[in-house]
């Protein structure tokens, strides 16, 4: 069941930060997602391409979908008629592939860039390091159905907010200079998808653009 309360504040916090709330659905009902789209939102992000089928399906199609959880290779082509932005491009591989996939459909689909900015091994990501090398090669000349619009990325799970500020801030940080770079004349390069639950209103303070929130929302 959707918290009214609880999505009004959210709203209010993020609004001085102009900054997007990705309603994350993740095991949520079709019931309880409608609850979020008569209430208004119309951006939501779904971890799974097996969630996010049947979702896509039974709910309304001017919602924006989001996938935000880790995507691989051979899921694309599943999504690609309809995804409106991917957070979670991880490799040249995928980005490759998600162009592919897109061309099929003649659309252009939006991309961040995860970056690894966390301690946990588990994260998936770019280093910092391997990024910049990657785009010193131009890498995004040929393909012409994604538009990267930015960098996402997910601090370590800790209570340590020294730490989380530390992350998010080397991200916002690794964020200006890919934006000085190599994106300096592209205005679409502004998003910086950082924070979820627990930890948005620092994301928020260090320059976040999109929050993805779930498990306070309901």
């Amino acid at each position: 069941m959707l918290n009214h309360q609880n999505l009004h504040l959210i709203q209010q916090q993020l609004a001085p930060y102009n900054a997007q709330l990705v309603a994350v659905t993740k095991k949520q009902s079709i019931e309880t997602i409608l609850q979020l789209y008569d209430a208004g939102v119309r951006v939501m992000g779904e971890n799974k391409v097996q969630e996010l089928l049947p979702k896509y399906e039974q709910l309304p199609k001017d919602i924006d979908w989001h996938l935000i959880g880790h995507l691989q290779t051979n899921k694309v082509k599943q999504i690609a008629s309809f995804v409106k932005c991917i957070h979670s491009v991880d490799s040249p591989k995928l980005l490759t592939e998600i162009d592919k996939q897109a061309k099929q459909h003649n659309r252009i689909i939006k991309c961040l860039l995860q970056v690894h900015i966390a301690t946990e091994e588990t994260k998936f990501g770019f280093t910092p390091d391997e990024l910049l090398l990657w785009l010193e090669q131009n890498p995004l000349s040929n393909l012409h159905h994604v538009s990267v619009i930015g960098l996402m990325g997910m601090a370590t799970f800790t209570n340590n907010k020294t730490q989380i500020h530390h992350e998010f801030k080397q991200l916002k940080q690794l964020f200006d200079e890919c934006k000085k770079r190599y994106f300096a004349l592209q205005d679409s390069f502004c998003e910086l998808s950082m924070g979820m639950s627990d930890d948005y209103p620092i994301a928020l303070n260090e320059g976040s653009t999109m929050v993805r929130i779930g498990s306070l929302l309901y």
